[in-house]
């Protein structure tokens, strides 16, 4: 069984023709279980969640749009999952939770894309990374996969280690194991599973989210997973899944989690 949870339509339409597209791509590449879960800043009911500059540029969708295009695919006998994806912030748990209530999502992906007022995946704020501390911000950046886990919002963590985007990473081994430990023992105490996504080797990291050691110990934690590729285009879906399956038997995994309405169910890897 494969799974492709996390997808984007933002390039293109919120019509039936783009969204098949996306599941007839999936359904070639084998794909059972597949997802659409647009960036959650796009649409006008987030805005009392997340508001910088940058996001008010990009805040063009409404729910209601969103949610009738999900249940066309459905009347059209279209098997595709409903979800957002969402920016963790911060002192906004009440908010998203109450966003998170409004809407029958199968399964909702929490994200960490900015540390502080830094987005740190954004090609426009690249530079910033040679400004900043790097340890303060990976710091930052896992003190927030932490207290993600410990709200427990979400049924998934978007692209675990996506601080290691542009390929800045801590020199210091210890530290770094050491924010992968708090990390996953916070997410193991929760209801989140990780995914495997393919998206870093399409980045400049060029590898899988997340890495080998830190995919260890999330199975050490018997923390479930499952397999993503961040799709932004439909030929990136299920794209470089046989790195991903690879990976993840390769550190014990013989399972992935599914999702329908909330619900959540175990199914061999492959």
């Amino acid at each position: 069984m494969l799974t492709d949870y996390h997808n984007h339509l933002e390039r293109g339409t919120l019509t039936l023709d783009y969204l098949k597209q996306f599941t007839d791509e999936a359904a070639r590449k084998g794909i059972q279980h597949f997802g659409i879960s647009e960036h959650a800043y796009h649409f006008y009911q987030t805005k009392n969640i997340l508001s910088n500059p940058w996001v008010e540029e990009r805040r063009y969708y409404d729910m209601a749009d969103y949610v009738r295009l999900f249940h066309e695919a459905w009347e059209a006998g279209i098997d595709v999952k409903m979800s957002v994806e969402m920016d963790y912030t911060p002192g906004k748990h009440e908010e998203m939770a109450a966003f998170i209530r409004a809407y029958e999502f199968d399964y909702v992906i929490g994200s960490i894309h900015w540390v502080d007022d830094f987005g740190i995946d954004l090609a426009e704020y690249r530079k910033e990374w040679e400004r900043r501390d790097l340890y303060d911000t990976y710091r930052k950046y896992f003190d927030q996969v932490v207290t993600l886990a410990e709200s427990n919002l979400f049924d998934i963590i978007g692209h675990l280690d996506l601080v290691k985007i542009f390929n800045y990473v801590p020199e210091d081994e210890e530290f770094l194991l050491e924010q992968y430990d708090r990390a996953t023992t916070a997410l193991a105490n929760s209801k989140t599973c990780v995914e495997i996504s393919t998206a870093g080797l399409r980045k400049p990291v060029g590898e899988l989210y997340p890495d080998k050691r830190l995919l260890q110990m999330c199975y050490d934690k018997n923390i479930p997973i499952v397999l993503s590729s961040d799709a932004h285009v439909p030929e990136h879906v299920g794209a470089d899944f046989d790195k991903a399956i690879l990976l993840a038997k390769e550190v014990g995994y013989t399972e992935l989690m599914t999702f329908q309405k909330g619900e959540r169910k175990a199914v061999p890897l492959g």
